[in-house]
């Protein structure tokens, strides 16, 4: 069976692929073409980074910040 919520449905793996491109550091306007989005907000419900992501993300801000 396919479909929505049967695993099979390609729709589905939306999130997934974008989060992946998003944390291998693929720009905005990369994520919004491959996901056909044309406004940034709308792109934001699909992109689901790792607490590991936001972290390496924020060592960028203030590397060498031991209090993280």
């Amino acid at each position: 069976m396919r479909g929505p919520g049967t695993g099979w449905d390609l729709h589905e793996y939306r999130p997934s692929s974008l989060t992946h491109l998003g944390e291998a550091r693929a720009s905005l306007l990369m994520l919004m073409a491959k996901s056909r989005h044309k406004k940034p907000e709308n792109l934001r419900r699909y992109f689901k980074p790792s607490a590991k992501a936001i972290a390496e993300v924020t060592t960028l801000l203030a590397p060498g910040d031991s209090r993280r």
